[in-house]
């Protein structure tokens, strides 16, 4: 059975604090696994890797190595050298579109959504006005899902690229990765996912739905920050050239010409954040301890009984409302600046975000520029929910 009182005391933050902390679409907690194992190797193995013939780097190095390795079992990749170590989601997107980018021509088309992070807005906007780029958005309706039929329609024989997010961070929309990656294959064109929202939520099997290039974030998985992974067939990062010139990237360098190391050093190049790298391996192997699909059905209880109590409030509009969905609830109140809602949830020991979400284009199809959100993992409670709820009645006992 799953046990979240049992989860929650391997949270040294949750012991430390009354908060009900439903900001999890914006980092995660870390479990002391993760956090001690950060601390044992400062204490203890605080050294570089792949440079050492000494024992400790040694020691390290198979560490580092090793959490690739969890992270290819995790996703399910072919092969090790297709995990690439960045340092998170941001990251992963922009050496894609910094590297991928140069294999592209003028006229060429790529296309995002209109529900995708900034993240996954501004690099495919920058490498457009730099290459001439041709930029294409699939829209989205009021349930806050993707106008299928306009996907269909934006797919040319010019098209090279689709860069999808997995889960709107904004409406917790989860979309049809699968059947996506199939119409986009049958006209040859490459596919990228933003996974940061999906894989600490969902399992994924990146040689099953054929996805030819997924990011994400550490941090968003119950491990450290400073750390993300961009996956990709090998093939195809193979055809890429690097982007950041310096140690480890490397085979041969002369005055004349610099030759590249093997995949996945070719994009790693300079010191890796060691420690917080090593502690990631903790993070996955805490996610498969629980299970996913566990995480998934405990967190989809939570959704639908948060969604059920904040429907009993008039004037508080929920933003997205997919048939399928992720944990995540944004919400405005009428007249109540989103900035206020979270500032009078804060006074009762309750985080949300509020703002934009970096996801201005998805608001901008409900005539919005903030929200408040609300995104839950598998450690919250309903019992929280109730105190959120409480919440919402100590917002509207002031402006209602």
């Amino acid at each position: 059975m799953f046990n979240v009182a049992k989860i929650r005391k391997d949270f040294p933050f949750l012991q430390n604090n009354s908060i009900a902390y439903f900001d999890n679409g914006a980092t995660s907690l870390k479990p002391k696994s993760v956090i001690d194992e950060v601390l044992y190797h400062y204490n203890y193995e605080s050294v570089n890797v792949n440079r050492g013939v000494y024992k400790l780097s040694q020691i390290a190095t198979q560490k580092f190595d090793e959490t690739r390795n969890t992270v290819k079992d995790f996703i399910n990749a072919k092969r090790k050298e297709e995990v690439i170590f960045t340092k998170g989601t941001t990251d992963s997107i922009n050496l894609l579109a910094l590297s991928y980018g140069e294999l592209l021509n003028e006229g060429d088309e790529i296309i995002i959504s209109q529900m995708e992070h900034h993240a996954n807005f501004v690099p495919w906007q920058m490498l457009r006005d730099k290459k001439g780029i041709v930029l294409k958005m699939i829209p989205i309706d009021e349930n806050g899902e993707l106008i299928y039929d306009e996907f269909l329609k934006l797919l040319t024989p010019k098209t090279r690229l689709l860069s999808i997010t997995w889960v709107s961070n904004l409406l917790g929309t989860i979309n049809n990765i699968e059947q996506i990656v199939k119409d986009a294959h049958r006209l040859g064109v490459i596919v990228s996912v933003d996974g940061a929202q999906a894989v600490p939520h969902l399992k994924i099997d990146v040689q099953k739905l054929d996805i030819d290039f997924l990011s994400f974030s550490a941090h968003k998985m119950y491990g450290p920050t400073g750390v993300g992974v961009l996956y990709g067939k090998k093939e195809l990062l193979e055809k890429m050239p690097p982007v950041f010139g310096g140690g480890d990237m490397i085979d041969k360098v002369t005055l004349e010409k610099t030759t590249y190391n093997t995949l996945p050093h070719k994009f790693e190049a300079g010191t890796p954040n060691v420690a917080d790298v090593i502690a990631f391996k903790k993070s996955i192997e805490y996610l498969n301890n629980i299970g996913i699909e566990n995480i998934a059905n405990y967190e989809q209880q939570l959704l639908n009984y948060a969604m059920e109590k904040l429907s009993r409030f008039d004037d508080l509009s929920i933003i997205g409302i997919s048939s399928h969905k992720s944990a995540t609830i944004s919400f405005t109140i009428k007249d109540v600046h989103p900035q206020d809602i979270g500032m009078l949830l804060d006074e009762k020991g309750i985080a949300v975000r509020t703002g934009h979400h970096c996801a201005q284009p998805a608001l901008a199809k409900f005539n919005l520029k903030a929200t408040a959100r609300a995104s839950f993992a598998f450690y919250n409670t309903k019992e929280e929910i109730d105190k959120f709820i409480d919440g919402i009645n100590y917002i509207y006992d002031i402006f209602k």
